[in-house]
């Protein structure tokens, strides 16, 4: 029989609570049952002055709406307020009635710039903790990866900045006149027709060899010069971007830290800290750390040698030069710090390029005679110069390691591709991630907790209302066994 559907009656009334309306497995129900803000109506107390002015958007109710947009994939305001008029999971969740009037878009705006990034990400935190008392963090194994994430602005407002021309025109004094005084800073000595830019002679002269080219205009946007140009890949075009710093946690993909930097941070140089900022969020030592090849460099292998944790990060390969002996050919004594050459001559440490590496050189006597002068050094040259980075003695360990490739790093590395890489694919393709929705790094910075804090919770959600199923067949199975009623029913009260 063809039933009919009458449409054009309005309920005023609806009996039951709008929790009935939504289903079971909805986001937003899992991550309610999760969630706890009871703590923020304290800490941001101290913002709003309570004698004088209207009465604010409720905290707790602010933060709901903007994870329900982030779990929702709605990251602009103006588009959540619109969906949230007619969405009844969002209105239950932010906890608004049917007849209550929704905030306005821009009220959530004033709200992340009275805020700050800092308590964002104190929420994010506390969703780490919540996940670390679930039992859904080890602790003990991390993954770490950088993604980018395209800045909001268009090509159009991009600008090249060249730096020396805009120092030496501020710096430039302006020119005399004939009875002017000279400038104060101006050197006694130099020559009338010197350029303005010229050093005096008691400045300190840089070492090494003179820069030759002339350095490349920067790209900077008018709009949001915090964003730099960057890109993933040698074959694709740079663009301006952030860069966000991620760990995830090896048991349940739990998201334990996140940081953001401009896009033309180097994220082997992040780690010493990620690493600090995840035990102190969990309370976990961490003993096994995964990346990817960016991360492979000396001194953060020594640092995690130091720390006493195993490090599943491919080691980047040395130089490979042909027409000298390349610099593989030559061996670094860690006991004795000095480096052998493969005629069997000491190289000692002669002075240090910067942080990150010291320079190794060969003594004139040793070289003069070697029967591999003519493919060891340049005919111009007089000694052998070997630049090793600080940590070489644990490059070479990692290297050796990664040699051998053993099943168990094989197994972490491959965990490490589908665990952090996953997270940041979820991130961009699930909730917004993919371009920053606001500019400047406060702004971006509130974007990537807020996201990470999202899905946090979903998986915390959704471990509960696992747990929460199977109690529920659990109790079903063990009345239809005792014969009180049939499964089905059973389980449907349960339910």
């Amino acid at each position: 029989m063809l039933g009919t559907q009458e449409r054009w009656q309005e309920d005023l009334f609806v009996a039951g609570p709008l929790r009935d309306l939504i289903p079971e497995d909805h986001i937003l129900r899992q991550v309610d049952a999760a969630l706890d803000l009871s703590w923020l109506r304290e800490m941001v107390r101290g913002l709003y002055d309570e004698s004088t002015g209207r009465p604010g958007i409720d905290p707790e109710a602010a933060v709901r709406l903007m994870l329900a947009g982030f779990l929702l994939g709605i990251v602009k305001d103006r588009r959540l307020m619109r969906e949230a008029r007619v969405n009844l999971a969002i209105r239950w969740f932010a906890g608004y009635r049917l007849h209550e009037k929704l905030p306005d878009h821009s009220s959530l705006t004033r709200i992340r710039q009275r805020w700050g990034a800092e308590l964002f990400l104190a929420i994010f935190q506390r969703t780490v903790r919540q996940c670390v008392e679930a039992g859904l963090v080890g602790g003990k194994t991390v993954h770490v990866d950088a993604t980018l994430i395209r800045a909001d602005v268009s090509w159009q407002s991009l600008t090249e900045q060249h730096v020396q021309a805009v120092l030496r025109e501020n710096d430039e004094p302006a020119t005399p006149g004939d009875d002017a005084p000279p400038p104060p800073d101006a050197p006694p000595d130099a020559p009338p027709d010197a350029p303005p830019d010229a050093p005096s002679p008691d400045a300190p002269r840089r070492r090494g060899r003179p820069q030759m080219k002339t350095p490349k205009p920067k790209k900077i946007s008018r709009t949001d010069p915090e964003a730099t140009l960057t890109t993933s890949s040698r074959h694709e075009r740079m663009e301006p971007c952030y860069k966000q710093h991620t760990s995830v946690d090896d048991r349940a993909g739990v998201i334990v830290d996140v940081h953001l930097t401009t896009g033309e941070a180097n994220e082997g140089k992040e780690l010493p800290g990620q690493l600090d900022r995840i035990e102190a969020n969990t309370q976990i030592t961490v003993t096994t750390v995964t990346a990817d090849g960016a991360y492979g460099h000396a001194a953060n292998y020594a640092r995690l040698e130091r720390r006493g944790t195993e490090a599943i990060i491919p080691p980047q390969g040395p130089r490979r030069r042909q027409q000298r002996l390349p610099a593989s050919r030559f061996a670094y004594d860690e006991r004795r710090d000095v480096v052998i050459c493969p005629a069997g001559k000491v190289l000692r440490p002669s002075s240090r390029v910067d942080e990150h590496s010291r320079i190794f050189r060969a003594g004139p006597r040793d070289c003069r005679g070697c029967t591999l002068r003519q493919r060891c050094i340049a005919p111009s040259a007089q000694v052998r110069v070997i630049r090793i980075a600080v940590g070489q003695a644990a490059l070479l360990r990692a290297r050796r390691r990664h040699v051998r490739r053993d099943p168990e790093d094989v197994a972490l590395y491959t965990r490490h591709r589908w665990r952090a890489e996953g997270v940041h694919g979820e991130a961009k393709t699930q909730h917004g991630l993919r371009r920053a929705v606001r500019r400047g790094l406060a702004n971006v910075a509130i974007q990537s907790y807020l996201t990470a804090a999202a899905m946090n919770l979903k998986r915390l959600g959704r471990a509960l209302w696992r747990a929460l199923a199977r109690l529920r067949w659990c109790a079903a199975f063990s009345a239809a066994l005792a014969g009180d009623r049939p499964f089905t029913t059973a389980l449907a009260l349960a339910a």
